[in-house]
């Protein structure tokens, strides 16, 4: 998933921060990310948030969930947006806010059970378990638990989850994730149904089967072991054949999760209320302890800091939903104990990283003193210092299973503050010229113009002259998504779209994807890597994970298509009434599936 922090896009999941969607911009922090005990604990962090996954069975994806300690049912929730969810129709949710809204009312095959201490496993949501697979890999079979009701109370069958499958290959879905029908009708998966159900038309038996009511089987070409996970993501949550209204679905879905929409005013706020037709008993992930939510989708970021460090009225029930604490208050948050208490902390998946365009900076040299030069600790400074990120050693985030916290092969954890020696007789030995132009395309974000400022400041030390060229936030990644954009280098961000190294290799590193577009933003096409990336994507995980580790070591080691800067950080602060309120290695912001108020 592309992270803009900014406002608002997409490639593959678009997370947006400082902003609109998701928020870990932050910045003011004087403290940086300087070693000592800070560093040891964002380590010991980033181990415990990048255990990998287990797969449930029947007896651990049956409900109700675990009861929340101390919780009370009834009351609302106040939920402070800055601006609308991008979707609220399943088959386009490809974006994190409306991600994080989709637990709340959808419901999918699978689902992600997370504990206390945020370990995740993969259940079944409205399956009877996380899926059995068989011939290899290629063939997954699911079962449909008894009692799963949509909103209006009509019983969930087999033809609700082939329609739901189907649908996303119409052209009335153009967001939203394409993993499961690229997987099962290739990379041009449109041309297999272009109208998708709508005309009475389905997938061959041979691809999506559905024998009876209750079962449902998947047919792939290649083996498939990361399909629960997919399953998993908002993208397809359930859309009930009865209910589909086609466009108009998104704006008025139909539940099955806990809550149900009553109420929606486009870009002002919406309202929740309980689904009484949610079974309680078919569910092993969320509660209901609540009576709705009232989401209100005009509160800038500082106002929602502000409202929410104060703990006044409605206030106190509060919760910021995809947005981060104001960049100019983090102070006033962590400085404060009773104020800092009230937040929640952690990794998101993102990995800032300045990329590099290699049909124009070909020479591994060049990239490498580039890599040397940039200053890591200033750069991750104006995203909030050690509450925003923490200096990347490679390309891999925290979050993903065998993150290695020691891997570092351009020393940025013993100079955080760049290696211009090293970067100088790189340039000399590249036989670069003093005064070379190099184009850099950045965003006009605060923190992308504060970041412009340093890269360019760092890079004319070792003999560039940077051509800075300002780009709109809302079309920066279609701009040097092009292949003739005409950039030298440029900042990304990118994580995972489910806790596995195939959803940041693949799409970011895998040549074959190299197009107008695509989000393969280096342009790096390498045979070995390519290779690699095919292996894996069939493996089983723990041998995938040795496979995607010889990936990442050769890409960030022997090709340098990025240079890693830093990963990003969650600081959310919510309401003194609030109960239940913890990080969610899931999502990355509170964990929407336990709260309560403490105080009805």
């Amino acid at each position: 998933m592309k992270s803009i922090r900014t406002r608002s896009a997409r490639a593959a999941i678009v997370a947006l921060a400082a902003g609109s969607l998701v928020l870990t911009g932050c910045s003011g922090d004087n403290g940086g990310n300087k070693g000592g005990k800070d560093q040891s604990k964002t380590k010991d962090d980033a181990a415990a948030q990048s255990k990998p996954v287990q797969y449930a069975d029947a007896a651990g994806s049956t409900g109700p969930a675990k009861d929340v300690t101390g919780a009370t049912p009834g009351g609302t929730i106040n939920v402070y947006l800055q601006s609308d969810l991008t979707h609220l129709d399943p088959g386009q949710i490809y974006v994190s806010d409306a991600g994080q809204f989709s637990n709340l009312i959808h419901r999918k095959l699978t689902n992600y059970q997370e504990d206390a201490e945020g370990n995740l496993t993969v259940v079944g949501d409205i399956a009877t378990d996380s899926g059995k697979s068989s011939n290899g890999g290629k063939t997954w079979t699911y079962t449909l638990k008894d009692g799963v009701k949509d909103e209006d109370g009509n019983v969930i069958t087999s033809a609700d989850v082939r329609h739901t499958i189907e649908r996303l290959y119409s052209k009335v879905i153009f967001d939203g994730p394409t993993f499961v029908q690229s997987w099962l009708s290739g990379s041009d998966y449109r041309k297999a149904l272009p109208d998708g159900p709508y005309k009475g038309k389905h997938l061959p038996d041979t691809v999506l089967e559905t024998p009876d009511e209750k079962t449902v089987v998947f047919h792939f070409e290649k083996a498939q072991p990361d399909l629960p996970q997919a399953l998993a993501m908002a993208g397809y949550a359930i859309v009930p054949e009865k209910q589909d209204t086609k466009e108009k679905y998104d704006k008025a879905p139909k539940a099955l999760g806990p809550y149900k929409l009553v109420e929606y005013k486009a870009g002002k706020s919406m309202k929740l209320v309980k689904n009484t037709n949610w079974d309680p008993k078919t569910d092993a992930v969320r509660h209901q302890y609540v009576d709705g939510y009232d989401f209100s989708s005009t509160v800038e970021q500082a106002s929602q800091t502000k409202r929410l460090i104060a703990d006044q009225g409605e206030s106190k029930n509060a919760i910021q939903f995809t947005t981060s604490v104001d960049p100019a208050q983090i102070q006033d948050v962590v400085s404060n104990p009773k104020v800092n208490k009230r937040t929640i902390k952690g990794y998101q998946p993102y990995v800032w990283q300045l990329s590099f365009n290699l049909d124009r900076v070909k020479d591994k040299k060049v990239r490498d003193a580039i890599t040397y030069a940039l200053p890591n600790a200033a750069i991750v400074q104006t995203d909030g210092g050690k509450y925003g990120g923490e200096i990347a050693g490679g390309l891999m985030a925290p979050t993903l299973p065998g993150y290695d916290p020691n891997y570092d092969p351009f020393g940025k954890q013993k100079k955080p503050n760049g290696d211009l020696a090293k970067a100088k007789e790189l340039m000399k030995e590249a036989g670069v010229k003093e005064g070379t132009k190099l184009t850099y395309a950045y965003s006009n974000t605060p923190r992308g113009q504060k970041q412009k400022v340093i890269i360019e400041d760092a890079l004319g030390k070792i003999g560039f002259n940077v051509q800075a060229k300002e780009i709109d936030s809302a079309s920066f990644y279609e701009q040097i998504g092009k292949l003739n954009n005409g950039f030298d280098i440029y900042a990304t961000g990118w994580g995972q779209d489910w806790p596995s190294p195939g959803t940041v290799i693949t799409p970011v590193y895998d040549g074959t994807l190299v197009a107008d577009g695509a989000s393969n933003y280096s342009h790096i096409n390498d045979p070995k890597v390519n290779e690699l990336i095919k292996k894996a994507l069939t493996e089983e995980p723990e041998q995938a994970a040795k496979t995607w580790e010889e990936a990442h070591h050769r890409i960030v080691e022997e090709i340098n298509p990025a240079a890693p800067m830093y990963y990003s950080k969650q600081l959310q602060l919510f309401g003194s009434n609030i109960g239940g309120a913890r990080y969610s290695t899931n999502s990355s912001y509170i964990n929407i599936n336990d709260l309560f108020l403490k105080k009805p």
